[in-house]
């Protein structure tokens, strides 16, 4: 395979976002389509982020595979002078593992850079057409999961506990255990704070059900969800009014405007 030189030969991470491909980041997009080797998480990344890709570029499907096969692969493709692209879903900063390889490529002495993607929760907010902090009513966001298999959640985190806050809540890899995660929410949110159900969301499959916190559970069980799902719990979801920020506010001053009086 020739490489192509506009790229450095190397490992890097790419988080492709939820699924859209318009919603790659420019600097993402562009190494994407030049790469020589393209390792994709095939199970959570769908064919259509890889539509404009080389035709001779290698592409190799991770869903099935281990650490211990992914990482040798990537190795071996880069000390054959080739640009080799890790492409994760979502965020790199959120639930990707990313650790673990990071820490195997610095010590096999293989060059990596991240590149960052959009994160579910923040394409969710904008199809939902909200802000996730209003003024007086929420400022802040967490995003969490439950404990699972794959990764347990510490003591200080468990979700009783942060559900305390009554914040922008997003919830990650819960949709097996939904009624423990409702139940756990219904310990400090109202039962009728707004809950929006994301299913595959920037997929060409994508589905939204926006729903009262009573009934999380009920549209998970009645629709068969079991992953590819995020909960996002606000009261921002609510119809709100007479909530402005005092940002833009002509009685609000700062270093560039003065307020009027």
């Amino acid at each position: 395979m020739p490489h192509n030189p506009s790229l450095k030969p190397g490992v890097y991470i790419i988080g492709a976002g939820p699924g859209d491909p318009e919603l790659l980041t420019i600097k993402a997009k562009k190494i994407l389509d030049r790469a020589d080797v393209i390792l994709y998480a095939d199970s959570l990344v769908p064919k259509q982020i890889l539509q404009d890709v080389r035709s001779d570029a290698e592409l190799i499907p991770t869903g099935n595979k281990t650490l211990e096969q992914i990482i040798p692969l990537a190795i071996a493709r880069v000390r054959q002078n080739l640009a080799v692209v890790r492409l994760h879903s979502g965020d790199l900063s959120l639930y990707s593992a990313i650790g673990e390889q990071i820490e195997a490529f610095a010590a096999a002495d293989i060059p990596f850079e991240l590149i960052p993607g959009i994160s579910a929760f923040q394409a969710a907010a904008a199809t939902l057409g909200t802000e996730l902090t209003v003024p007086e009513l929420v400022q802040t966001i967490i995003l969490t999961r439950i404990s699972g298999k794959a990764s347990a959640v510490p003591e200080t985190e468990e979700l009783a506990s942060l559900a305390a806050h009554r914040a922008s809540l997003c919830l990650y890899l819960a949709a097996r255990h939904v009624e423990e995660s409702q139940a756990k929410l219904l310990q400090h949110y109202p039962a009728d704070t707004p809950v929006a159900i994301c299913f595959r969301l920037g997929w060409q499959d994508e589905q939204i059900w926006v729903v009262p916190l009573s009934k999380m559970a009920q549209v998970t069980q009645e629709n068969n969800l079991i992953r590819t799902v995020m909960y996002l719990i606000s009261p921002a979801l609510k119809q709100v009014k007479n909530k402005r920020s005092r940002l833009y506010h002509p009685e609000h001053s700062h270093l560039f405007r003065t307020a009027r009086k």
